[in-house]
């Protein structure tokens, strides 16, 4: 009898148990509602990841279908900044602006991963400033 008490009150306990919000280490979780928060990416890796990489993909060699994604890797108009923040910031093409998506840091960081890395050789950092000074601001209202 000990034992069947015992495992109602643990079956009774179990939903409640399961519903309690979790938290994992690095700062995402479950908020108790359904819905995980997943934590912000802040190293233009983890930008690039979160963002970019659905286009241009893992390697930044960009895609063909029905449309056309460019390619990042080895792009000589990523040699001066101020080209890819107008890109990032307001969009190109298909491509949406990010302000109001991403803080001008994320795309700083975005921006001077892809200008080091995939074959670019473009060392000079693109800083949070850099960025405000060209970012416009997401028009706003209708068409």
């Amino acid at each position: 009898m000990r034992m069947i008490v015992g495992l109602t009150a643990a079956l009774i306990a179990f939903p409640a148990m399961a519903q309690t919000p979790t938290q994992n280490p690095s700062g995402g979780g479950d908020t108790g509602g359904g819905i995980v928060r997943v934590p912000k990416p802040v190293t233009g890796e983890q930008v690039y990841g979160a963002v970019c990489q659905a286009c241009h993909m893992a390697d930044a060699k960009g895609a063909s279908g029905a449309g056309t994604i460019p390619a990042l890797a080895a792009n000589p108009k990523l040699a001066g900044a101020a080209y890819p923040i107008m890109v990032v910031t307001g969009g190109k093409g298909a491509m949406p602006g990010f302000v109001g998506t991403l803080s001008n840091a994320q795309m700083a960081e975005a921006i001077t991963y892809v200008r080091t890395h995939f074959g670019n050789t473009y060392p000079k950092p693109v800083t949070e400033a850099d960025v405000a000074k060209l970012a416009k601001p997401p028009s706003v209202g209708g068409h």
